[in-house]
């Protein structure tokens, strides 16, 4: 389970992006896309650093969110 972000962007696509596996970045014409997108991105970063033989970063992160 990894944590993810998306926001809009411009010309109207989503980007996503997993902040526990940095550079690990891609987007989507819609939510739903650049969901699907980031999954298998996450997958293929995952299976680069096992094929590498690194260590996976832990996806320890915990978002809040503040009234101002």
């Amino acid at each position: 389970m990894r944590q993810i972000i998306i926001k809009p962007g411009e010309d109207g696509f989503w980007l996503a992006e997993c902040p526990s596996l940095p550079g690990c970045l891609s987007q989507g014409q819609s939510k739903k896309e650049a969901i699907k997108n980031i999954q298998e991105a996450v997958e293929g970063y995952i299976e680069v650093l096992q094929q590498d033989g690194d260590p996976i970063p832990e996806d320890n992160m915990e978002s809040v969110i503040v009234a101002i």
